[in-house]
């Protein structure tokens, strides 16, 4: 049963073919005979989800069901969960059990799907390689010496080791895109202010956004239908209703304009990762497509502009994290000052550290101008490309990341080095654009992603291009020797 997709579950649940607690039970098995390799998991709510199995089972048998009743998924630690841990990856919310749920997290309880637990993640979503958890790294399936991608990296994995068909998670600079592409997963974020962020705890509030993993373009679209929509408690949040995402999965492609930005295939691309990308251009152009050459001639910017703008919005939302209210809090405190020091210095690591330093410098008087002042003009310039290039296309494409999964520990010295993982992807979350990754082939014998991005709350036009693709190919159907 874990080799089934959302939807294939979908259909088994209505044609009786398993029950609910059933395939729960089956992947809570799963969960606790495998993680220990991968390590995608901080939470697992077997208890839980056995009672939410029952009541979608009953719901499923009045007949009246919604689409997503019965199906086990799980959901990145960093949404908010009544009742259960919720600790962002982080020593600082080891302790912190959540008094209510995020958006994302109610809708899908609305919808009955059966959640088994919370996935690993960078802290505070800060990271590349999902190596800076405070619970310690996730594991690739596909290599478990080598990274899964971050901050998304416990959803990607929990995916590709087929532990569970979907999971939530959250991309700020390329979250759910890389570890996808890295994990040989199907991952989309969409546009912003499409999903609601109450109730996910913020990194950088500008920038961050929900969205799902999962094995197949047809999942993404099922899980997103569930997750977007208009929330009156995230004022950031879009007032536009929620599509059918999977309504116009199977519409041609012919005459689709695809953008090919020259930026995006240049120095620092892996050559094998580039050659797959090329196939997979190739085959659009089979399936009727249009490859169009363009350029997003700011796009060499994004990446030190993302890393002023990310770091100062995290400086600002993280200093709710004093060791007063809720959270860690060190032992013995001579004062207030020594209270607050304490708890940050000992509750919050490295990577998270270096982040808020960095960006309380940036905003600091005398900075603000040089700095966070100019970065936000440069992403003006770089929404301005796409802009201008979606006059011109419809969607554009490119490799998702410059690498494949790279070995564990191999960058963390180096933070310009992890930092530069996510050069293809950060630009998109500048712009407020959706962008997706989908498995396109491998290089040197890891999974590639291709990156899709697409116009403002064009979602489901990117799903339709990812599906046809899909259909075409056999690249998602592929499964990781450590899954099998």
């Amino acid at each position: 049963m874990h080799q089934l997709t959302i939807a294939e579950i979908i259909r088994g649940l209505r044609d009786k073919q398993f029950s609910s607690v059933e395939i729960t039970s089956h992947m809570l098995e799963r969960i606790q005979q495998l993680d220990s390799q991968f390590n995608s998991f901080i939470t697992v709510t077997g208890e839980q989800a056995i009672q939410q199995a029952a009541a979608a089972d009953a719901r499923l048998a009045q007949g009246d069901a919604p689409a997503l009743c019965g199906v086990p998924i799980a959901h990145k630690d960093i949404f908010c969960t009544r009742g259960v841990r919720t600790s962002c990856g982080s020593k600082m919310l080891d302790n912190f059990v959540s008094p209510y749920d995020a958006t994302v997290v109610e809708n899908f309880l609305q919808a009955g799907a059966v959640s088994l637990g919370k996935t690993n993640m960078d802290e505070f979503a800060m990271g590349s390689s999902n190596e800076s958890s405070f619970y310690g790294p996730v594991k690739n399936p596909w290599d478990v010496t080598r990274i899964p991608g971050g901050s998304s990296g416990g959803s990607a994995a929990a995916v590709a080791a087929q532990l569970v068909p979907g999971t939530t998670a959250s991309d700020t600079g390329g979250s759910i895109r890389q570890p996808a592409a890295m994990t040989g997963t199907s991952g989309l974020k969409p546009t912003y202010g499409r999903v609601s962020r109450w109730g996910m705890i913020a990194f950088a509030s500008s920038l961050d956004q929900g969205g799902p993993i999962a094995r197949t373009a047809e999942d993404v679209a099922l899980m997103l239908s569930v997750m977007a929509g208009p929330d009156n408690k995230d004022s950031t949040c879009l007032d536009r209703p929620v599509q059918d995402y999977t309504a116009n999965l199977n519409d041609s492609i012919a005459g689709l304009k695809i953008g090919v930005p020259s930026e995006y295939f240049g120095e620092g691309l892996d050559s094998e990762v580039g050659a797959r990308v090329q196939e997979a251009l190739a085959a659009y152009e089979k399936l009727g497509a249009e490859l169009v050459q363009i350029s997003l001639p700011h796009s060499k910017l994004a990446v030190p502009a993302y890393y002023v703008i990310a770091p100062a919005e995290a400086s600002a939302n993280l200093s709710r994290f004093d060791g007063v209210r809720y959270g860690y809090r060190c032992e013995n405190p001579a004062d207030l000052r020594d209270l607050y020091m304490r708890s940050r210095g000992e509750g919050f690591g490295e990577e998270v550290k270096r982040r808020i330093l960095v960006g309380s410098y940036a905003l600091s008087a005398g900075y603000y101008d040089a700095y966070y002042n100019k970065a936000q003009q440069v992403r003006r310039l770089i929404k301005q490309d796409f802009v201008d290039a979606f006059q011109k296309v419809d969607v554009i494409m490119g490799p998702t990341a410059p690498n494949p999964a790279f070995k564990l520990g191999e960058k963390n010295a180096d933070p310009v080095a992890m930092y530069l993982e996510d050069i293809y992807t950060i630009a998109t979350n500048l712009a407020g654009l959706p962008g997706m990754s989908i498995p396109c082939g491998f290089a040197h014998g890891l999974p590639v992603g291709l990156q899709i991005i697409g116009n403002y709350l064009d979602e489901a036009r990117m799903l339709n291009v990812a599906h046809q693709f899909q259909q075409a190919s056999d690249w998602h159907q592929q499964i990781a020797p450590a899954a099998k």
